[in-house]
């Protein structure tokens, strides 16, 4: 009883017991308020998601304009098989045109990149935005490094004409395309083509054998025809901006069915007689 009596009351222990006691969390610090840059952030539409229509190769691939580089490929490397032209000779020929066609698709959407957007033309990475024209500039230059060797392996004077060839095309891209001399950048570059076979060879050694005229005047007469065909479905656009080129003046007074009829039947003659000719004269 005697330690009890000595004791202080409860009370005041309570009242001297500090603040700092309480529990830590009714004194911990209140949480950081939301940023304006978080909550928007939180806010933003979803990332989209992945598509291989939209990877970096398959829109180089697009922006190529692979349909015509495939069929000017194969038929280049047709022409050398029936030429009699060895097996590794015509792949060489397949590979080049490849390169130098995917080259020129590339440049065609580089130049016309603004008219596509405007148009809102399907199938055009580089008007919509999905590739970077700097991408496109930069994989254009790489080809270009490959294509000056890929042609001079089948002789100086077979590499020489198909690298003109090469630079009419970029040159038809930028000039004479709204003239009434829009057939004439592709029909001096096919005209050239009969070069590039009738002198190549392999592994930098070409032939001395030149093309025959005849064949010159049919693979020049063949580049107008495609060049028809290749224009009728841009008629409209071109039509809209006033461009005049010789496809769409023809159109205008005969219409584009009949212009694609005609131009068809043209160019099947075309390449019928070029094969008349092979099978008679040859290519050289």
């Amino acid at each position: 009883m005697g330690i009890l009596r000595g004791m202080p009351p409860l009370k005041r222990l309570r009242k001297r017991t500090p603040a700092a006691t309480a529990r830590p969390a009714d004194t911990a610090p209140p949480p950081p308020a939301r940023t304006a840059s978080a909550t928007a952030g939180e806010q933003s539409a979803p990332r989209r998601p992945f598509r291989i229509s939209e990877t970096l190769p398959v829109l180089l691939v697009r922006a190529a304009h692979p349909k015509q580089a495939l069929l000017t490929a194969a038929g280049l490397s047709i022409a050398a098989a029936l030429a009699d032209r060895p097996l590794r000779e015509v792949g060489l020929v397949f590979l080049i045109a490849l390169v130098g066609q995917t080259m020129l698709g590339w440049d065609n959407d580089l130049v016309d990149r603004v008219r596509d957007e405007r148009h809102d033309l399907p199938g055009k990475p580089v008007a919509t935005g999905l590739l970077d024209p700097g991408t496109v500039w930069f994989s254009l230059t790489c080809a270009l490094l490959l294509v000056v060797p890929l042609a001079l392996s089948a002789g100086v004077r077979a590499g020489g004409a198909y690298l003109l060839a090469l630079l009419v095309g970029f040159v038809g891209n930028r000039f004479l395309r709204g003239s009434a001399l829009s057939f004439l950048p592709w029909a001096v570059q096919f005209a050239l083509y009969p070069a590039f076979l009738a002198y190549g060879g392999w592994n930098g050694l070409g032939a001395d054998s030149a093309p025959t005229v005849l064949m010159t005047v049919l693979a020049a007469l063949l580049g107008i025809g495609i060049h028809v065909l290749r224009a009728l479905p841009g008629l409209v656009p071109d039509n809209k901006d006033g461009l005049r080129s010789l496809p769409l003046r023809i159109a205008l007074r005969i219409g584009a069915p009949r212009l694609l009829v005609v131009a068809g039947v043209f160019t099947a003659a075309v390449v019928v007689a070029m094969l008349i000719t092979g099978q008679t004269l040859g290519l050289t």
